[in-house]
């Protein structure tokens, strides 16, 4: 049997060649991401956790005041995409690993970023506790994730149809903010902003969250194909929300910062 990780591993791997095409919301979240962080605190080892193409890598390579930049990705093909884009920033290191079991020394790392990819691990709670271990003292957490608040017109939608998850279920602030106090984290700023894209139809966000890679459920989900009655179902209840010619669909991105 196809385990959790093996599979967001493969579809994230699958999404390498679509990710840049779609992955407007990811970059607007990881510019907001970037203007949060404090300049005179990148310096030394920083660490991208979940790196994905590389559109955050690249904006901290653009900092001088590093010594190394380490883009680490559970996704191969989304590495090598990166290498691709990114062919001349030689100050890059590319790691191909799982976020919930960094490969770093204690005390190693002085940043760690991440844009919109915690969310997908699974024990949240121990990836913290991991990021603290490779932490320098007085090192700093700083990332974005989906907040519960994300496609809930989505799930709203599904709900009238059965009673599996089709979609994720994402932490809340206090979750997040219990999370990084129980592992050591100190000074915790989390903000959140909601964003409204629109898209044709709901095949067309569909299709989106496949060529992100982001289409997979981790618990709950419907294990059988999913029917043709239960589709057009979903989208009719869908269409209560549509706005003129379009249908919206919510996402909160969620932004922290802690330091150790």
């Amino acid at each position: 049997m196809i385990s959790t990780k093996t599979r967001i591993k493969r579809s994230f791997a699958k999404a390498s060649v679509t990710y840049d095409n779609v992955a407007e919301l990811q970059r607007t979240a990881g510019r907001k991401l970037i203007k949060a962080i404090d300049a005179e605190r990148l310096k030394g080892c920083l660490l991208d956790l979940g790196c994905g193409t590389g559109f955050l890598t690249s904006q901290l390579e653009a900092y001088s005041n590093h010594d190394i930049v380490i883009a680490l990705d559970i996704a191969l093909s989304m590495l090598q995409t990166m290498q691709e884009k990114l062919v001349g920033q030689n100050g890059i290191n590319y790691v191909c690993a799982d976020a919930e079991h960094l490969p770093f020394v204690e005390n190693s790392i002085d940043s760690v970023f991440s844009n919109l990819a915690l969310q997908w691990c699974g024990n949240l709670g121990g990836v913290f506790n991991d990021i603290k271990r490779v932490l320098k003292p007085d090192g700093q957490l700083v990332f974005s994730t989906f907040g519960p608040l994300t496609l809930h017109e989505l799930k709203v939608a599904w709900a009238t149809v059965d009673n599996y998850n089709h979609v994720n279920t994402f932490y809340t602030k206090e979750q997040l903010h219990h999370f990084l106090n129980q592992s050591g984290f100190n000074n915790v700023d989390i903000k959140s902003t909601l964003y409204v894209s629109r898209y044709n139809s709901v095949w067309k966000l569909m299709q989106e969250l496949k060529y992100l890679g982001a289409h997979h459920v981790i618990t709950g989900r419907n294990k059988k194909i999913t029917t043709k009655t239960a589709m057009t179902n979903m989208i009719a209840a869908y269409e209560k929300y549509k706005l003129g010619d379009k249908i919206p669909a919510t996402f909160e991105v969620i932004n922290v910062i802690a330091t150790v």
